[in-house]
């Protein structure tokens, strides 16, 4: 079970991803999170950082959408802001919705990497279908209440797996 958990990747932020290297590997399409991995939880804007490192993907050839199991009003409005596709509402860590995300991009698992903050919706979800899966650090400390105490959970895992936080 362990192995569903643990990240292909774990870096500090979206900027840390290495881009190059996963065009390296085959990658074409990113499934990206949106709370505490684009941005801050239950925040509408973006910083101009995470918009230039969305803008930079398109000179590696790489397409992007957004997979959210937040509401569709600010799922969608953020990934209209960055010119992407969109799931809300997602249900993650079910497959439904990341072969949806894959069918948006144009592409199979192998071409397919995960970006998330959270090991039980966006690592395992992506594990589960056997993609590159990369979590990255919260951006902030402020979550849904639910997240919170999965957190909990998460911290001993990331212990088991004997992944330390990047720095």
């Amino acid at each position: 079970m362990l192995k569903y958990l643990r990240p292909d990747l774990y870096v500090k932020s979206l900027q840390d991803v290495p881009l190059e290297d996963l065009v390296r590997r085959g990658i074409k399409g990113l499934i990206i999170d949106l709370d505490n991995t684009v941005t801050q939880w239950g925040r509408a804007t973006l910083d101009s950082q995470v918009q230039d490192w969305f803008k930079n993907l398109r000179a590696y050839g790489l397409g992007a959408c957004l997979l959210s199991n937040n509401r569709q009003k600010r799922v969608q409005a953020i990934a209209q802001n960055l010119g992407i596709p969109a799931i809300f509402r997602a249900g993650k860590p079910r497959a439904r919705s990341f072969r949806q995300a894959m069918e948006l991009l144009g592409t199979s698992p192998a071409e397919t990497a995960v970006i998330g903050d959270q090991i039980f919706t966006d690592i395992l979800g992506g594990n589960l279908l056997d993609l590159y899966t990369i979590l990255v650090v919260p951006l902030d400390k402020k979550e849904f209440m639910g997240t919170r105490l999965i957190r909990l959970v998460e911290r001993l895992v990331l212990k088991w797996l004997d992944l330390k936080e990047p720095g």
